[in-house]
C-alpha cells in the first residue's frame, strides 16, 4: 500500500490532538498502540489490511 506512510501519520496526528485537546489520557493512547500492533501480528490483519485499502480506494475514486 503506497499511503501507508501518510495514513500512519495522519493517525499520529489524530492521537496528538487527542491528548492535547480532547482529554485522551497518556495511558489511553498507549493501550490503543498497543493493541494496534498486536492485531496487527494477528491473522485478521490481512482483512483489515483489505479493508482500509477499500475503504481508501472508495475516498479517492470521487
Amino acid at each position: 500500500m503506497t499511503i501507508t506512510i501518510p495514513l500512519v501519520v495522519l493517525l499520529g496526528m489524530a492521537v496528538f490532538i487527542g491528548l492535547r485537546y480532547l482529554g485522551l489520557r497518556l495511558w489511553q493512547a498507549a493501550v490503543s498502540v498497543v493493541f494496534g500492533f498486536l492485531l496487527a501480528a494477528t491473522a485478521l490483519a490481512p482483512d483489515i489490511q483489505h479493508v482500509l485499502s477499500g475503504l481508501l480506494d472508495l475516498i479517492t475514486d470521487r
